[in-house]
């Protein structure tokens, strides 16, 4: 697997949108109407969402801790309540299923929730991917790429921001061999911890740095 994308939380996704722009990213809306999220792609590597909520109701999320899903509903949860900045990461798998992924939490007796998921997105394209969330939130939540590549080709953000060079991310000392075993790309670095510390852009001319 490879690093999927980032979630940033923002408490107001129109003025975290007018901010990244103003900043020189080029954003768009997770969909047309009612957004809850937007995309700041890169057309190489992981992508950035903005995050304003889950957009799941608290009756689903109810209506999931009665029916054996109560950890994805924290899960949710916590990206709801939680306070601006990274709060999630995504792992994407090279095929085009999670059999090799379910697999390995298998053996490794780690329970998960997969969904078949679906987004409209503001250009008319209807993305069709799966998430698989396990339940130990230690480990970054799984999925397949796209059925449709959103990403555009040859591109660099107005500010050269070409891009996301490493992202570290903290969990259990116990956790690291399976997410090692899951994700084999160099972008991400573990350490131990309980939340993402940094994240690092590569810009034009080869110069980094880190996302404020």
């Amino acid at each position: 697997m490879k690093v999927s994308h980032i979630i940033m939380k923002v408490s107001n996704l129109e003025k975290a949108v007018e901010e990244y722009r103003k900043r020189g990213f080029t954003v768009e809306y997770g969909t047309k109407n009612k957004p809850y999220n937007a995309i700041l792609y890169f057309s190489d590597g992981p992508y950035l969402e903005l995050l304003a909520s889950t957009g799941m109701p608290e009756f689903v999320k109810r209506v999931m801790r009665l029916f054996g899903k109560a950890k994805l509903a924290e899960r949710m949860d916590i990206w709801d309540s939680h306070a601006e900045g990274p709060c999630g990461l995504a792992l994407e798998t090279y095929e085009k299923n999670l059999d090799r992924e379910k697999k390995l939490l298998n053996q490794a007796n780690e329970h998960y929730v997969e969904i078949p998921s679906r987004r409209n997105d503001t250009k008319g394209r209807k993305l069709r991917f799966t998430c698989l969330f396990p339940d130990n939130l230690n480990i970054p939540f799984l999925m397949t790429y796209f059925n449709i590549d959103p990403k555009p080709q040859n591109f660099v953000h107005p500010n050269g921001a070409k891009r996301i060079r490493s992202v570290a991310f903290g969990t259990s000392k116990e956790y690291m061999p399976l997410i090692c075993a899951l994700c084999d790309d160099p972008i991400l670095v573990l350490f131990e911890g309980n939340h993402i510390h940094s994240i690092e852009l590569e810009y034009q001319q080869g110069e980094t740095r880190l996302l404020p």
